[in-house]
């Protein structure tokens, strides 16, 4: 029997690559594993390539986090090929500017110099082409932080370099881009569709999440949001612009394309093709709610085992009353495994292990 293992991260539980392998170490004996972690653009997506792309290396690379203080992490190396002749570098901001890396919220101080100076490195190293996964911010800076790391300023009315941050958008008055490093082919992976500004924008929408819990402050930073797009000459109505406190705006501001994460990701693992030799695929989050059929992991892995006529499985950290399950052969959910949410969160690897087990005694053939 094949199956294919192709979980997101449980998110700041466990990796989807330790969640795919703790699944696999479950069922046991009896079966071929394709293991195919995913991710769309948050938390994970560096390591689903890792453990997906043959040759993949990590190349080491410390950067300013989102606090300013220096954060040791990695951007992954993807081998050439025929359309990135010198290599595809993939980074996430999760892991150089992401929320994880706060000990507290920092609502207008946090940025994202630290994925910049990443993409940065990646860009000094030579490669062809940029896979950037722009999920998990810490910040509301408009990606001003990236694109200063990458040759961009930011001044206000007295030519002064503004504060990073959230605090120092108001006081944008220019933006030299005269020494921005020109982008190489670059796809931004992402699962938002938010615009940059309004009531669906990056500061109303996420900033309470980064601690923009009042509604003045909101009004403030998304004003001043749309008043950087001008300069930026970016339409704040582009979808996915809002992404990561205005990131995505940015990336697309300096050439990138915004693309859905999960599709994307599976694309360049050749996740299709790997479902279309199996027998069975399992996937899985760490919450599996009425929110995850909206281009999330596990309804589009499910969609492709449907098209490929394989029968798929899902298994969550929780599973609500409201999550559509009907896209699955069987589902299993940790926390009823365990008997609690907090037994599931302290331990996730056992439980994964045990729903692995599970599913080999339900579906295994």
């Amino acid at each position: 029997m094949r199956v294919v293992l192709a979980p997101d991260s449980f998110k700041g539980t466990i990796t989807a690559a330790d969640a795919a392998s703790a699944l696999a170490e479950g069922w046991g004996g009896g079966a071929e594993f394709l293991m195919r972690p995913m991710a769309d653009g948050g938390e994970g997506t560096v390591a689903a390539f890792a453990a997906a792309v043959p040759g993949a290396v990590r190349m080491p690379v410390t950067v300013d986090g989102p606090a300013g203080t220096p954060v040791d992490t990695a951007w992954l190396l993807l081998p050439a090929t025929e359309d990135a002749p010198r290599g595809t570098a993939v980074i996430d901001l999760a892991s150089t500017s992401g929320i994880e890396l706060l000990g507290e919220l920092r609502p207008f101080d946090a940025d994202s110099t630290g994925f910049g100076q990443a993409i940065a490195a990646a860009m000094d190293h030579g490669v062809s082409r940029l896979v950037l996964g722009i999920g998990s911010s810490a910040s509301t800076d408009g990606g001003t932080g990236v694109l200063r790391a990458l040759g961009a300023r930011f001044t206000d009315a007295a030519g002064s370099e503004v504060a990073p941050g959230a605090r120092g958008l108001p006081a944008i008055a220019r933006v030299d881009l005269s020494g921005l490093r020109p982008a190489p082919e670059t796809l931004v992976l992402t699962d938002v569709t938010n615009p940059l500004t309004g009531p669906r924008g990056a500061a109303e929408v996420f900033g309470p999440q980064k601690g923009l819990t009042d509604g003045e402050d909101r009004a403030r930073t998304d004003a001043a949001l749309a008043a950087l797009a001008a300069l930026l000459r970016l339409d704040p109505a582009t979808p996915g612009a809002g992404a990561a406190g205005g990131v995505g705006g940015a990336l697309v501001a300096w050439g990138a394309r915004l693309l859905p994460g999960a599709s994307e990701v599976a694309r360049l693992i050749g996740l299709a093709e790997a479902i279309a030799s199996a027998d069975l695929v399992i996937t899985g989050e760490g919450s599996y709610d009425g929110q995850s059929g909206d281009g999330k992991v596990p309804s589009f892995v499910a969609g492709l085992a449907e098209d490929a006529g394989v029968p798929a499985a899902v298994v969550a950290g929780r599973i609500t009353a409201d999550a559509d399950t009907s896209l699955f052969a069987a589902s299993v959910s940790l926390t009823e495994l365990s008997g609690s949410s907090e037994a599931a969160l302290a331990d996730p690897a056992r439980w994964l292990r045990e729903a692995g087990a599970r599913l080999a005694t339900e579906t295994g053939s």
